[in-house]
């Protein structure tokens, strides 16, 4: 059980609610990690707009260099995600 107060996807509204579609058509549901911003939906989308941009840039590492390092510090810092 959360102590962060989130919207469940079937209450969800206007900027919020296209903010979950996006999530459901990328990955299929929800994450924590997006429902856990889903108090401020301008801030979830720049979040996502962010990784997006830093996961999908065309220079620099390659997309599974970018995944790899994700993993390696998602693991140090004994995060699920």
């Amino acid at each position: 059980m959360t102590w962060i107060e989130t919207i469940e996807v079937a209450a969800a509204t206007g900027r919020l609610k296209k903010s979950y579609g996006a999530a459901l058509g990328r990955a299929g549901r929800v994450a924590g990690i997006v429902r856990a911003m889903s108090q401020m939906p301008a801030v979830l989308d720049a979040s996502m707009g962010l990784y997006q941009r830093v996961m999908f840039a065309k220079t620099g590492l390659a997309r599974h260099q970018r995944e790899l390092i994700a993993v390696v510090v998602s693991r140090v810092n004994d995060c699920h995600y």
